[in-house]
Parts: C-alpha cells; sequence; structure tokens
C-alpha cells in the first residue's frame, strides 16, 4: 500500500549529483577492497584468530551496504521518483539500516576483542575464542535484523508532489523519530564510547610496555587515533543531524526544507567508513598485508609477517605477557 503525504516541498536537485559521484565512487573502491578483505579475514580464521571472524562480519556488513548503494543511484538519478516495487523499497531501507549498524557493532566487537588482548592477555584469554567470537557476531546480527524487521513490514513508499519517495520522507513521522533515537543512542553513542575508552586503555598498556620501542608506540598511537577520527567522521556528523531531526523536525514542513540539504550532505558521508574499514582493520597489518601480496602475486608461498607490534591482529599480544592494568 503506497502512503499519501501532505505535500512539502522539497528541492531535491543535491540528490541527482551527491549521491550518484559519492555512491559510484564507493562502489568502485568498497567492493574489490572489501572482497579481499573477507578473504584476508578467512585466512586468519584457519589460523584460529578469533579477530578474523569480526573482521570477516564488518566485511561482509560493508559489502552488503555496498551492493545495495546501486539501487540508491537509480532512485537519485530518477529525481527521487520510486521506479521499482514497494518491496524492494522497504528491502532497501531495511538492508541500509541493517549494515549501518551491524557496521558498527562490528567496529565495537574489534575494539573490545583489541582491549581483553592487550591490556588483560590472561584474565580473557579463555573466551578470546572462535566460538565466542562467532556467538557474539550471531548476536550482533540478530539485533540488528530484528531491531529493524518492522521497515519489512510497514510500507515505505510514499506519494508525495506527485513522485513515490522511498523511506526518507520529508517532514519525519513521529514513529521514525521514535526509532531513530534508539538508533542515535545505541547504535552510535554506545560503540563510540566504548570504542575511545577501549583504545585509551590499549594505548596506556602500550605506552607502559617497555619491549616496544617509541617509534613503534607512535605507531600504535597514530594508528588508533586515526580509527577514531575516522568512526567520528563518518558517523557522527550524520547522527547529530539526524538528532536534530528527531527533535524538531515531525510534522514540520518549515523545519524539514532547513535540515534537507545537511541531511543529505552527513547521510551520504557515512558511505566513506565502508571504503576505509578495509585499510584500518585489514590491510594496516602485517600480515593482512601478506596475505594481500599473496593474492595479488597470485604466489602458492605466502609472505610471513614481520615481528613488529600489530595492533589489529594477534601479533601485538605477544609481549604482554602479564597483566598491565
Amino acid at each position: 500500500m503506497i502512503n499519501i503525504k501532505e505535500d512539502c516541498p522539497i528541492n531535491h536537485d543535491i540528490d541527482q549529483y551527491l549521491f550518484p559521484v559519492t555512491y559510484i565512487t564507493v562502489i568502485i573502491i568498497s567492493i574489490p577492497t572489501n572482497c579481499i578483505s573477507l578473504y584476508v579475514s578467512c585466512l586468519q580464521i584457519k589460523k584460529k584468530n578469533e579477530l578474523g571472524i569480526y573482521l570477516f562480519n564488518l566485511s561482509f556488513a560493508d559489502l552488503l551496504y555496498t551492493l545495495v548503494l546501486p539501487l540508491w543511484v537509480y532512485y537519485s538519478l530518477n529525481h527521487n521518483n520510486w521506479m521499482l516495487s514497494e518491496y524492494v523499497c522497504s528491502l532497501v531501507a531495511f538492508l541500509l539500516h541493517t549494515n549501518l549498524y551491524s557496521s558498527a557493532g562490528f567496529l565495537t566487537c574489534i575494539s573490545l576483542d583489541r582491549y581483553f588482548a592487550v591490556v588483560h592477555p590472561l584474565k580473557f584469554n579463555q573466551i578470546r575464542t572462535r566460538k565466542t567470537a562467532i556467538l557474539v557476531s550471531v548476536v550482533v546480527w540478530l539485533i540488528q535484523h530484528l531491531s529493524n524487521a518492522f521497515i519489512l513490514i510497514k510500507s515505505e513508499l510514499f506519494n508525495s508532489t506527485g513522485d513515490l519517495v522511498c523511506y526518507d520522507v520529508f517532514p519525519m513521522e513521529q514513529w521514525k523519530s521514535t526509532f531513530n533515537l534508539i538508533h542515535i543512542f545505541i547504535g552510535h553513542l554506545l560503540p563510540l564510547c566504548i570504542m575511545v575508552l577501549c583504545y585509551q586503555r590499549i594505548f596506556a598498556a602500550v605506552k607502559k610496555n617497555q619491549a616496544t620501542d617509541d617509534s613503534e608506540k607512535q605507531k600504535i598511537k597514530q594508528l588508533l587515533l586515526t580509527i577514531i577520527v575516522t568512526f567520528v567522521i563518518s558517523f557522527t556528523p550524520y547522527h547529530v543531524v539526524l538528532f536534530i531531526r528527531c527533535i524538531g523536525e515531525p510534522e514540520n514542513c518549515p523545519f524539514a526544507k532547513n535540515m534537507f540539504v545537511p541531511y543529505k550532505l552527513t547521510l551520504a558521508l557515512t558511505s566513506i567508513n565502508c571504503v576505509a574499514d578495509p585499510f584500518l582493520y585489514c590491510f594496516v597489518s602485517e600480515a593482512g598485508r601478506a596475505d594481500v601480496r599473496t593474492i595479488l602475486h597470485c604466489c602458492g608461498k605466502q609472505t610471513e609477517p614481520s615481528q613488529k607490534s600489530d595492533i589489529m591482529m594477534t601479533a601485538m599480544t605477544p609481549p604482554y605477557n602479564q597483566e598491565n592494568v
């Protein structure tokens, strides 16, 4: 059933340029890099590295998100007039939400895993297993699918100003305001706080360790800072704008018009994360780069990773053979 929406005329011209340019660029980079990341994470899983399971799920979520983007490019090029079926509209909205927040969930899992490995290597060694990682990953997927399931049930196609608008209707509906507020606090703010705390404690432990030289400490500091900054740049502006919309926009057309451009710009910005993830979490590691070289050179013999501190894989764990805190 197509919903009838009272007219709130907004100029959608920005969509015709912003999303095709941004999303096509993301698609070109994200698909091959995340496919390679999937393969590299599989190699890590074979080495009995539980972190590989989280990396696999992160890459899978990013890849699924990317594969949905062509439909949104098609929608934008059609002047925000949905030309496909109502079910496809609901499915696209569901997949975009689910994979966006699943990605944030697995980024949180990775930060916690690294925290346990570096700061408490002995205390939490028994729970840092592949079985635990699989169980946690299943829980993350279940939470995201269940929390977004009603998007599939509720019609997300609206007849507005003569066009069929999919999901992102302006002004925002009241139920979507509540729905989005929950995602803002649980899907973004909570993961961000956990990541900042974990990586701060990781660097504190690294800084105290005498086995790691100053140059390696500086590299680790830069990497951790880059991870946090990338997450903040990708997701925080969008959620700040979304929060403002949730508070002031429901059924308020003038407010919706003022928030339209900031919302669209920050929404496009979120897609950058699925491009950054493979480089920050997979290719940055010595083991990951060795696996990538193996793929690119198509050689049977795998390059041995160096013994330098490797924050994103388990190579960093051996120097920390006792509790640091």
